[in-house]
């Protein structure tokens, strides 16, 4: 097992220390000037990846998921305050979170060269014309391009379905990354109490993998059947994630007044993704010409162009915000018991 993730979230919270107040919260005045995030180890990451040049859109999706994880923290710290979370399952749970972010982003000091080791998927030899670093995908996206049964517009939604699954079947990965570095920690530590983990978090955190697995064999099923059956006619969505969402409401225990009512949301939420969604093909063609205009050497029009792409940066992570805060409210009406898997 590798220990590098583990090794770069105790080096974080060994800066950060512990969830507390005096350590973890800053202010402007630490150094002299305004700070993205109040929490310390927070900040460090966002500072990090702003230093080590991510890509805009990529930087923007962090920008989202920190201040998500940040309000997660504040609200946790309030509980706490109060007596609540005495078995320190919701602050075993942030600890998880964090570290899934830090390798969702590249931020865990390990190159992303994680695969599923599975009898359903396997490491393999990219060859040309591969699309999705797996095989099954491959194979049904090569057929699906050249069947005949999809318009340019079809083709261009199942792509961004196919797109999603690859992305699910990463967040499989780096959450099966954590869990194997908690269970190494809950085997070595000289008593249960200095590992901060209990058997009952692990388990929750292989029920938590099943469940994404399940997801991932049933999103496979349904890229399976589109590609054999093309789009119906009575197809509810368009974004995979809505779609994604939907299938699972429907999965659920919702009542049939619970489900139209969700329908509706969603089609706000999927007005939300879209929009998000262009933004960032607008933020990514900003940075473009930014680069341009730079190596033109032209100063008034670097000034102009560097406006343009800091506003259309900062409308994309107000717009990523909403959008997955959002999606976190939604998963919660579906699962009723809580979220099950949001934290990517």
């Amino acid at each position: 097992m590798h220990f590098t993730l583990l090794f770069c979230v105790f080096v974080v919270g060994t800066k950060a220390g512990k969830y507390s107040k005096e350590v973890n919260e800053q202010k402007a005045s630490d150094k002299g000037d305004q700070v993205e995030f109040r929490i310390a180890k927070i900040n460090q990451v966002w500072e990090k990846a702003i230093k080590i040049q991510l890509v805009p859109v990529r930087l923007s999706e962090l920008h989202s998921d920190l201040k998500i994880q940040e309000k997660d923290e504040l609200q946790w710290k309030k509980l706490k305050a109060e007596g609540l979370d005495e078995d320190g399952e919701r602050e075993a749970k942030l600890r998880r979170n964090f570290s899934i972010i830090l390798a969702k982003y590249g931020m865990d000091g390990k190159k992303d060269t994680r695969t599923l080791d599975s009898n359903r998927f396997k490491d393999h030899d990219v060859k040309e014309g591969d699309t999705f670093d797996d095989p099954r995908l491959d194979k049904l996206w090569n057929k699906a391009k050249t069947s005949g049964k999809f318009s340019d517009e079809e083709l261009q939604s199942l792509l961004r379905e196919f797109q999603h699954h690859k992305d699910k079947i990463n967040e499989y990965n780096i959450v099966m990354d954590t869990v194997s570095r908690t269970e190494e920690i809950h085997k070595n530590v000289i008593s249960p109490l200095e590992g901060e983990v209990k058997e009952h978090v692990l388990h929750q955190k292989h029920d938590d993998l099943k469940q994404r697995m399940r997801d991932l064999n049933q999103g496979f099923e349904r890229l399976r059947k589109i590609t054999h059956e093309g789009y119906s006619d009575d197809t509810e969505f368009r974004e995979p994630r809505v779609t994604e969402l939907w299938e699972m409401a429907k999965r659920s225990n919702l009542s049939e007044d619970e489900l139209d009512s969700l329908k509706e949301e969603l089609r706000h939420f999927e007005t939300k993704v879209e929009k998000h969604q262009h933004y960032q093909e607008q933020l990514e063609l900003s940075h473009q010409k930014l680069k341009h205009v730079e190596a033109l050497g032209d100063k008034d029009h670097i000034v102009r162009s560097k406006e343009k792409y800091h506003t259309l940066a900062e409308k994309a992570r107000e717009m990523g915000y909403k959008m997955k805060k959002h999606l976190q409210d939604i998963t919660n009406k579906i699962s009723r018991n809580g979220l099950q898997h949001n934290e990517l």
